[in-house]
């Protein structure tokens, strides 16, 4: 009972819209009606500045990660626990109850929960991630290359069947999410990021 009330609980913090808080905190209106109309800090940092758009990734990157690491804290080192975790905080950034199940692509999430599963494949996807947007500047292109490769390392790294499969799900959702993405990338109509 206790660990459907955990998983419940991650779910609720992973649907905390923090892109659409923080706009609108600063006054910046509603980043759902502007830009590409997405809750993640691409979309905030292209409408509403750069200032937002790092808040916005750093705190959906924190609600991926202080959860995961407030259960190892508390001595809940069961890795079946830890995974349902990870997802349920995943799927509630994507599919939130807040906002009618319309969330985020899932990417600024799904890096707090893998620097908690296995830290050193996100310093190896992340050097991926910084040569792909370096060398194209599409993010989402970079986004998808970081993704593909998480399942890999962790397979390498962790050497663990379970969080192989939970990271296999959170990658496999990162890119489907990013469908629209891979379509203007087909077309060559996606936007380039600024630095």
């Amino acid at each position: 009972m206790m660990s459907v009330f955990v998983v419940t609980l991650a779910y609720l913090i992973g649907s905390i819209p923090c892109g659409v808080l923080l706009t609108r905190l600063a006054g910046a209106g509603d980043v759902r009606r502007q830009g590409s109309g997405n809750i993640g800090a691409t979309n905030v940092y292209r409408v509403a500045g750069k200032r937002l758009g790092v808040l916005t990734l750093v705190a959906d990157m924190l609600k991926g990660l202080l959860p995961l690491l407030l259960l190892q804290a508390l001595g809940r080192q069961d890795e079946v626990l830890l995974a349902l975790v990870a997802l349920a905080l995943f799927i509630g950034h994507c599919y939130p109850l807040y906002l009618g199940f319309k969330g985020g692509k899932g990417v600024a999430t799904a890096l707090g929960i893998f620097l908690v599963l296995s830290p050193v494949s996100v310093v190896l996807a992340l050097l991926l991630f910084a040569a792909v947007l370096w060398r194209f500047r599409y993010v989402s292109l970079a986004s998808i290359s970081a993704a593909a490769l998480m399942p890999l390392l962790v397979l390498a790294f962790e050497r663990s069947t379970l969080l192989f499969g939970v990271t296999l799900l959170i990658a496999a959702g990162v890119i489907y999410r990013h469908r629209s993405n891979i379509e203007r990338l087909r077309r060559g109509t996606e936007n380039r990021f600024t630095f």
